[in-house]
């Protein structure tokens, strides 16, 4: 048995990603007030948008801070490898030269 929408609200619009896109688009080079005006939708909608927009991208450069700083450790890891194998090799010459 479907229910009837008794308080009169409409039901929840699904708007694409490439609308969300042009939109927030939109609202840079008009303004958020005018460009929800122009769409019919709330302001509260395209900041929110927005909001999650510059999350993503902040978090895309978070993976990269990321990736070039496990790339820098991999380096000195690697070196002081190559460090602790000579000091090892110099360990064993003393010893014998003794």
């Amino acid at each position: 048995m479907a229910r009837k929408n008794t308080q009169g609200k409409s039901p929840r619009k699904r708007h694409s990603e490439d609308f969300k896109n042009e939109a927030l688009a939109l609202s840079e080079s008009i303004g958020v007030s005018a460009a929800a005006r122009d769409l019919g939708l709330h302001e509260s909608q395209l900041y929110e948008w927005r909001g999650k927009a510059r999350r993503a991208q902040g978090q895309s450069e978070a993976e990269r801070k990321l990736a070039a700083e496990n790339a820098r450790l991999k380096r000195q890891l690697a070196l002081q490898t190559e460090e602790l194998a000579i000091l090892k090799k110099a360990a064993y010459f003393a010893k014998r030269l003794k």
